[in-house]
């Protein structure tokens, strides 16, 4: 399947996606944001990885940040962080550029390395737009994490290819219902900023109206008589 390009999703939602369908859902359908510390750290990072100016060549490496990208595929775009070309004989030539380069991904995250493969989804959905547009295959990519400050490589393996293209697909169809899904609560809810938006107490067995009216209930047990 191919998408239209008015019908692309933002590349960075599969990481809210695979974090939780619901934010993923408050802040792409619903166009709701809060930011909390975290949120605010990794966006300073981003924003300093994405500054084209600082874009460059060092010997046989080039280095893009802020590379605009798209899949028609996935119906997505948005831009990597730092995209590197390492000069191979065995790449792709570049325009303007003397002899061939091999493809490589780099995405910069605050923290560490985490146990879900959240980051990781995201780093190969950009691999997957980088080889629709440049006609090549990327084995490898890096994630760069600020605190231990180096990197972690990414293989990108089939199953993880298949796995991303699932996501997109299955948010595509989300998007097109206007479908805010529900959740279970997790710890995961505690570090999330849109918690208070999200009100993941409402998502669990108690409906609604129930959750209001005991809430009622005890601020009129607790009123002055």
């Amino acid at each position: 399947m191919s998408y239209e390009e008015e019908d692309f999703l933002p590349l960075s939602g599969i990481q809210h996606f695979a974090f939780c369908r619901r934010q993923w859902a408050l802040i792409h359908i619903e166009r709701q944001w809060a930011e909390n510390q975290r949120t605010a750290e990794g966006r300073l990072l981003h924003d300093r990885a994405h500054d084209p100016s600082a874009s460059e060549k060092r010997g046989d490496v080039i280095t893009a940040r802020g590379m605009a990208v798209r899949s028609a595929a996935l119906g997505a775009s948005g831009e990597c962080d730092v995209v590197e070309f390492h000069r191979d004989d065995g790449g792709i030539p570049i325009f303007g550029r003397e002899g061939k380069y091999r493809v490589c991904p780099v995405e910069y995250k605050r923290g560490r390395p985490k146990q879900d493969d959240v980051d990781i989804l995201q780093l190969a959905a950009q691999a997957m737009c980088l080889e629709e547009m440049l006609c090549c295959r990327i084995d490898v990519g890096y994630l760069y994490y600020g605190e231990p400050r180096r990197r972690t490589e990414v293989e990108f393996a089939d199953e993880l290819r298949a796995k991303v293209a699932a996501m997109f697909d299955e948010m595509h169809r989300l998007y097109e219902r206007g479908h805010t899904p529900k959740v279970r609560r997790t710890k995961s809810c505690n570090a999330c900023s849109l918690k208070d938006l999200c009100l993941p107490v409402l998502c669990g067995n108690k409906s609604a109206r129930a959750y209001i009216e005991s809430h009622m209930a005890e601020g009129i047990e607790g009123a002055e008589p």
